[in-house]
């Protein structure tokens, strides 16, 4: 089995593995007790934070251990709004952030403060100049991934962070995905990692706040973790957390080209092999082990278990499934296709053999189930010179599939209107017409669901 999912969680570093079975006999007793296995706990605590915050490029005394990559997110933002409550209660966010961030801005919200969502590009980069119109004098903290869990696209970080400090915003920066590749340059103020996204242990987060930074935690007050992580500390994960980091840092230099090399294999083959292919993300400034890309007229979740039986751990940025019908919000604010979406996110290690293998059996699978999707016959009708085809009750791909059947019988300058009730063909239809070259002119509200009006240009 060739597992492509290290997005998702990497597997255990070996480093992590070592020093884990290690502390478990050194790290058991309580870091704050002064008898000897208590001191022996405390030197371990000490020197995984130690380790850690080199890695990150902060102070030993700036970062604390949490219980997750989420819980870092989580309290890093409410305790930054807390320590800025006399500046208002204005959060930043990008429309791709992780959705922990974005379910905090929402708690926010629903407390009665405001957020902005700053829109991204096709490639899924922000702009630095939409940051900067988007700080407020009421504006109390500002949040940018390093690099998208979906696509892989690297985000303008330092530049971000220069504009917010020129307007004394602090900058929450969630390096989750990019941490094991390499320090974040610029002046942010906080930082969130989660230790599995680089073959730590699950269950450890790291949250850095830089000195001056306004922070007050937003829990009864612990002695622990500088009063910003409540809880004994798991001091073995906490060590192989750090331990790990550092292991792959070291070879994080040489495994990027490595990587590099096998992504770009995948972006510029698979268009080549599967027709119908559109390759999302931005081409050159990308982590280096993700590529993720979207096939025509097939579903994700099928193409996801046919490539599992053959042998293929990927994950899909889409989450137009059976249990539910809204794409995934990084696709829908990139604007690209969401439809037969797969991402693969190579973990260290991975071999040249197995992405030629997967090369291999790629085009079978995507044929396999687009024969099995393209078995329906649309439902036609012809009214007031548009052809309309009724894909009401049908999931993605389907009304995309049913479109492209029938675009060819409308003359040039003719129009189809496509009846759809699933969330997902607001964003497939129209990135459809963009790579077939059609004029996708709009919505409109219908008796049932929606009606998306397209223009045939060729």
């Amino acid at each position: 089995m060739s597992y492509f999912d290290a997005a998702s969680s990497a597997p255990l570093h070996p480093v992590a593995r070592q020093a884990l079975l290690a502390s478990l006999d050194e790290g058991w007793a309580d870091p704050a007790r002064l008898y000897r296995e208590g001191r022996k706990a405390r030197l371990l605590l000490d020197a995984a934070r130690e380790a850690a915050a080199e890695a990150v490029g902060c102070r030993p005394d700036e970062l604390v251990f949490t219980s997750s990559g989420t819980r870092a997110v989580h309290t890093g933002i409410s305790g930054a709004l807390a320590g800025r409550r006399r500046v208002g209660r204005h959060l930043i966010v990008s429309a791709v952030e992780h959705s922990s961030v974005l379910h905090s801005a929402e708690a926010l919200v629903a407390e009665g403060g405001s957020s902005t969502e700053v829109p991204v590009d096709r490639t899924g980069a922000v702009s630095v100049a939409a940051y900067a119109d988007s700080l407020r004098s009421d504006t109390a903290l500002a949040c940018l991934q390093s690099a998208n869990h979906e696509v892989g696209t690297l985000q303008p970080v330092a530049e971000v962070a220069e504009a917010c400090r020129a307007v004394g915003v602090p900058l929450l920066v969630d390096a989750a995905q990019s941490l094991g590749w390499g320090p974040v340059e610029g002046a942010w103020s906080l930082l969130t990692a989660s230790a599995h996204k680089w073959g730590g242990p699950a269950g450890v987060g790291l949250l850095a706040v830089r000195k001056g930074a306004r922070f007050a935690p937003q829990h009864p007050v612990d002695e622990r973790e500088s009063g910003r992580a409540p809880g004994f500390e798991n001091i073995p994960a906490v060590v192989a957390a750090a331990a790990s980091l550092r292991a792959v840092r070291t070879e994080a230099a040489q495994e990027a080209l490595r990587l590099r090399e096998l992504t770009e294999r995948i972006r510029t083959r698979v268009p080549k092999l599967v027709p119908g292919v559109d390759v999302v993300g931005d081409p050159v400034r990308r982590l280096p082990g993700i590529v993720t890309f979207s096939c025509l007229y097939v579903d994700g979740e099928t193409l996801l278990h046919e490539l599992d039986r053959a042998g293929f751990s990927v994950s899909s940025g889409s989450s137009c499934t059976s249990s539910t019908l809204t794409p995934s919000h990084v696709l829908k604010a990139m604007g690209v296709l969401s439809e037969g979406n797969v991402r693969v996110s190579l973990p260290r290690g991975a071999t040249e053999e197995d992405v030629e293998r997967f090369l291999t059996v790629l085009p079978g699978a995507v044929a396999e189930v687009r024969e099995k999707l393209g078995a329906q016959a649309p439902v036609t009708v012809v009214e007031e010179d548009s052809l309309v085809v009724n894909a009401l009750g049908k999931r993605c791909p389907i009304p995309v599939i049913e479109l492209a059947k029938v675009i060819g019988d409308v003359p040039i300058g003719g129009t189809v209107r496509v009846l759809s009730d699933d969330e997902a063909a607001r964003l497939d239809i129209p990135a459809w017409c963009e790579m077939r070259a059609q004029e996708y002119i709009g919505e409109e509200k219908a008796d049932q669901g929606t009606a998306y009006l397209i223009r045939r240009a060729t």
